[in-house]
């Protein structure tokens, strides 16, 4: 069965057409502009391919309550173009095909329980840091949602001794995204993450943050892997300090083999699928 996959980010569209096992037959980069200009290529690509179902990995907050009449529109999002814009329903008016819609994170999540670092496991947690930061869980082959999607990304975090930065979240402010994004980091320092690799105070304050937020994470989902990735990820050194202090946080409270300093290694991982985890998720999603 031929499927449609998109991973809608904030920046580009990443569409494409693949099968059931995750395969990719062919894909296209669409810049994410208004909806006017960039949903127009988005079906011109699809139209004529033969796909009989589409799972989309959206940038949010998107309305995910099937129930809902608004099931697929974007909410409350930065990028004020696409409020209230109804992704699922103008994908499935424009192509004939049922749409199911999750957020980009929740199907990274997804992809990486089939076919990434995660498929030896039955839950599983993906956090992306990176302009933002979300997160997503896959619970016995089920994303996680209820209410909303999770918005961990905005969890309140203690402050680090040493750091007298405000925040930078719009909303909350000192939350996780406020201290600990790519953006955070920027504005506290004076410097973009990549040209500060070799600060130790950085990534310390970092590491702080973003091992808060795993444990809590740990606490509330008890994943059996994490996952970690995005751009900030990408200083691998991160790893070993988030670990560290993990172990550290934990203090022994919750009993697992996992959760000890000589496999935490094997529990906090980053990616397996690079830069194809969110259209797999999405071509995932549409074999729900």
């Amino acid at each position: 069965m031929k499927l449609g996959a998109i991973e809608a980010g904030g920046t580009k569209f990443v569409c494409a057409i693949g099968d059931e096992e995750g395969s990719i037959f062919e894909k296209i980069v669409i810049p994410t502009e208004s909806p006017e200009i960039t949903m127009p290529k988005v079906y011109e690509f699809f139209k004529g391919k033969g796909i009989e179902r589409m799972g989309v990995g959206s940038f949010g907050p998107i309305d995910l309550n099937e129930k809902a009449g608004t099931y697929g529109q974007i909410q409350k999002t930065p990028k004020i173009d696409w409020i209230g814009f109804p992704l699922a329903d103008s994908l499935s008016e424009n192509l004939g095909v049922p749409v199911t819609v999750d957020t980009d994170v929740n199907v990274a999540a997804l992809s990486e329980s089939r076919w990434g670092n995660a498929t030896d496991v039955d839950t599983c947690l993906y956090i992306t840091v990176g302009t933002g930061i979300g997160a997503g869980a896959v619970v016995n082959g089920q994303t996680l949602k209820g209410l909303s999607h999770p918005e961990m990304g905005h969890i309140g975090v203690r402050r680090h001794e040493e750091d007298s930065f405000s925040g930078a979240c719009p909303y909350h402010q000192d939350c996780l995204e406020g201290m600990a994004s790519g953006p955070a980091i920027e504005a506290r320092w004076g410097k973009a993450g990549v040209e500060l690799s070799e600060d130790p105070r950085v990534w310390e304050i970092e590491a702080h943050y973003l091992a808060q937020a795993l444990v809590n994470y740990i606490y509330i989902i008890s994943p059996e892997r994490i996952i970690m990735g995005g751009g900030v990820m990408q200083q691998t050194h991160l790893f070993d300090l988030i670990r560290k202090k993990v172990v550290e946080m934990l203090n022994g409270y919750v009993s697992s083999p996992r959760l000890t300093e000589e496999n935490i290694n094997d529990y906090i991982v980053p990616p397996g699928l690079t830069n194809e985890a969110g259209v797999k998720g999405a071509l995932g999603l549409a074999t729900k």
